[in-house]
């Protein structure tokens, strides 16, 4: 695969080596482009030199560096070189940018949000597939995007994109792109709702009158979208999402999996950029009916005619396991990790369907207070305390037909790499009890 004309014999930076730097680097590194690698972090540093990737501090050198490939991880606010970097913000691009440049003959289908975006572009993957499309789900999702690249006119990609990925993207056109929700998130980076909403509107800003822009409706915050795509006068096509507008399709769906309220928000997006690919309703249900959801998103783990266990470890806000909450029944729940700033967690509502919550992490004092006054509480510590309690309170109360959730509303670097890794070893502990093969 070959780099565009116009990176050769240009300066390539790329700050920031994680997977995302990387591969952006092995990239450029096939073409012969020559590239100027660094990472702060001095461990990072220490790996890539088993790689051969030559590091260099491109900031301090003489001559002038054309672009400026950024990882989403780096916040150029509290980064070693913001300095440098503020100064050429115009020079930035991202593997996003560089993604779509090198698949400019490809079909877009481009999806973000607060919560649901995997789920959202899955079922759309799904439904692409059973219609006998070629299709692929990438971006914030899986490997590194620049590891799937095709440049068939009739290839479909879909884009998973999350606020730091669009942050500085300068972003070429979508076709298709939908904000599915809005919610605080990530507002240590972002600072408040409006940042974050303009960020998230960077989808469809480059949009034109053949393209189609896709908004809820029924989100608290989508005044805020609509007002900025009024601003900056839009051409695209917009179109309000709510899930009243699929009646009749919502009612042929068999597939347990889409009862939430979220899901079926999500299934709505999905339907209706079905529609506008002229999909039957047909391939639409048959594609729904046998999706499988994903992992560490209301799964469930282990079954029978007593209880349930479901991971829900991807629920790193309130906003994201308020979903289970609802949809669950006589939960133990177990929550906590690192909060999300002024998260708040407004559990009034659901409390009726949880008998006890139990608190894991760091940052229990925090959780402790958000919870008091709707709930009775454990301090657990970890999941592997809150299971063992949960599964005692539940046999000393004689509770039937439960649901042991882990459903953090956190963030899991305190205890985990990732929601992946907190997920599998909440999975791994309910295999070691039951010494049976997990539902999934």
């Amino acid at each position: 695969m070959l780099v565009l004309k116009k990176y050769k014999k240009k300066n390539i930076a790329i700050y920031g080596m994680g997977l995302t730097g990387r591969s952006a680097a092995k990239i450029f590194k096939k073409s012969k482009i020559k590239t100027y690698c660094w990472d702060d972090s001095e461990e990072v540093r220490k790996k890539l030199k088993f790689k051969n990737i030559t590091l260099d501090k491109f900031w301090l050198s003489k001559f002038e560096v054309d672009y400026i490939i950024l990882s989403p991880g780096i916040n150029i606010d509290t980064c070693k070189i913001k300095k440098y970097i503020k100064k050429n913000f115009n020079k930035i691009i991202t593997d996003i940018d560089l993604f779509i440049d090198l698949n400019k003959n490809a079909k877009f289908i481009s999806i973000t949000g607060t919560n649901g975006k995997s789920t959202t572009c899955k079922i759309i993957e799904k439904i692409l597939k059973t219609a006998g499309h070629k299709v692929k789900t990438v971006g914030n999702i899986g490997s590194p995007i620049l590891s799937s690249n095709n440049k068939k006119k009739k290839y479909f990609f879909v884009l998973e994109l999350s606020s730091y990925q669009l942050q500085y993207s300068k972003l070429i056109r979508f076709k298709h792109a939908a904000i599915l929700n809005i919610s605080p998130d990530h507002l240590d980076r972002h600072k408040n709702i409006n940042n974050y909403s303009i960020i998230k509107s960077k989808i469809f800003l480059a949009q034109k009158k053949s393209d189609y822009t896709y908004i809820n409706s029924s989100n608290k915050y989508s005044h805020l979208l609509n007002k900025i795509y009024k601003t900056k006068k839009i051409k695209s096509n917009l179109t309000p999402v709510n899930i009243s507008m699929f009646k009749s399709l919502y009612g042929k769906i068999k597939n347990p999996y889409f009862k939430s309220k979220g899901n079926t928000e999500n299934l709505a997006f999905a339907f209706s950029i079905a529609k506008k690919l002229r999909i039957s309703d047909e391939i639409i249900i048959k594609s729904i009916n046998s999706f499988k959801g994903l992992p560490h998103r209301q799964q469930i783990v282990f079954l029978n005619n007593k209880f349930a266990c479901i991971d829900d470890s991807k629920a790193t806000s309130f906003s994201a396991c308020l979903e289970s909450l609802s949809v669950f029944n006589k939960i133990y729940w177990i929550v906590g990790g690192l909060p999300k700033i002024k998260d708040k967690f407004y559990t009034k509502e659901v409390s009726k369907n949880i008998i006890r919550a139990y608190i894991i992490g760091k940052s229990t004092h925090f959780f402790a207070r958000q919870l008091k006054k709707n709930m009775p509480y454990k301090i657990s510590y970890n999941i592997k305390n809150a299971l063992k309690t949960a599964f005692n309170d539940a046999n000393n109360e004689k509770v039937s037909n439960f649901t042991i959730l882990l459903s953090p509303g956190a963030a899991s670097y305190d205890q985990f790499k990732n929601f992946e890794e907190r997920g599998n070893y909440f999975k791994s502990l309910i295999q070691t009890k039951f010494k049976k093969k997990l539902y999934v």
